[in-house]
This record gives structure tokens, C-alpha cells and sequence, in this order.
């Protein structure tokens, strides 16, 4: 097998190619959607590569390869053509997958006290990691809603999202509960 480079110069003027043909401007909300999914992932590995919580760890990497496959049906636009040409194999991410995402919260949420106050990202660095990997999703979010608008993508997509971002903020919770970290309280200018 020939070696394949990583470069292929056909983004050089600005534009990148699709999956199923076409090409975009890189600044494209379609790309900028997959880029950012493609970001809240890479920064979720910064954090399973040092943690020391096996099941929250094993939790991460499955999500890792969930959102892997949203970037793939993100960057595979025109639904409606593929599915005329049948070559749409169905959504990436179902009603199961959202529903996985709710038991976990659940279960990990009966480790940690019911919230009292607004909590500041913080506490140990590995929680402090998973918000920014929370506020990260939440973008994704809001760049999923605005391209939603203009071209079709999967519901289940924009569920799952709103539901990890839940979940990456339980687990911040949790990781600072284990370390015997207290969580950083927010005090407002008339609280203290």
C-alpha cells in the first residue's frame, strides 16, 4: 500500500470537500458544526489522558467515538438526496444513545449533593477540564440550532448534545465529590 500524505493542497484556496462530493468554504456553518464537535472532542481526550477515574474514563472514550461518528454525518450533507440514492444508512446517533446519556447522568448524579448555589468551573483540574469541555458542547449546540435552520440534519444530533453538555457537568460535579474538592461557589456582588 502507497503511503498517503497528510496534505493534498485542495484546501489551499479555501474550501474543503465533503463526504458524497462538494466543496465548502471552510468557514461554512456545516464545517464550523463538525469542527467544533470535532474540538469538544479533542478537548475530552485531554482529559481521559491523565484521569484516573476508570468509569468516567470509560464513559468519555465512548462518547469520544460518538462524537467521531456526529463529525462523519455532519460533514456528509444532503439527507434527502442520500436518501434517494439509499446511500443514507440512517441517523448516527439514536433515541438509545440519548437515552444512555440520561441513565448516566442519573447514576452518577446519586453521588453528588443536590445543587445549593450557582458553582464557578473549577475545583480539581480534571473538572475544571470537563467544563470547558461542557461550554465547548454547549457551542456546538448553539452552531447545530443555527445550521438546522438552513439545511436538515439529524434531530437526534442536537438531543444528544444538549444532553452530554448535562452530563459533562455532572461529571464535574462528581470528580470534584471524589478528590474531596469543595466546589467553587459563585458570589455575586450582592451575596457577599
Amino acid at each position: 500500500m502507497e503511503n498517503q500524505k497528510i496534505y493534498t493542497r485542495t484546501g489551499d484556496t479555501g474550501e474543503t470537500g465533503l463526504f458524497g462530493g462538494g466543496r465548502v468554504s471552510k468557514d461554512h456553518l456545516r464545517i464550523e458544526c463538525y469542527g467544533t464537535i470535532d474540538e469538544l472532542n479533542s478537548s475530552l481526550g485531554i482529559v481521559t489522558s491523565s484521569l484516573n477515574d476508570q468509569d468516567i474514563s470509560n464513559c468519555l472514550t465512548k462518547i469520544q467515538s460518538t462524537l467521531f461518528d456526529i463529525g462523519g454525518e455532519l460533514a456528509t450533507p444532503n439527507i434527502e438526496k442520500r436518501k434517494l440514492e439509499k446511500q443514507y444508512v440512517g441517523p448516527q446517533v439514536a433515541d438509545m444513545d440519548i437515552k444512555e446519556i440520561e441513565k448516566l447522568i442519573n447514576q452518577f448524579d446519586e453521588e453528588i449533593e443536590p445543587l445549593q448555589a450557582f458553582i464557578l468551573p473549577g475545583g480539581h483540574q480534571h473538572a475544571a477540564q470537563i467544563h470547558l469541555s461542557r461550554t465547548i458542547c454547549r457551542r456546538a449546540e448553539r452552531r447545530l440550532v443555527q445550521l438546522n435552520k438552513v439545511e436538515e440534519i439529524s434531530s437526534e444530533i442536537i438531543r444528544y448534545i444538549n444532553r452530554l453538555s448535562d452530563l459533562l457537568f455532572t461529571l464535574a460535579r462528581v470528580i470534584n465529590k471524589r478528590h474531596g474538592i469543595e466546589e467553587p461557589q459563585w458570589q455575586g456582588k450582592n451575596n457577599t
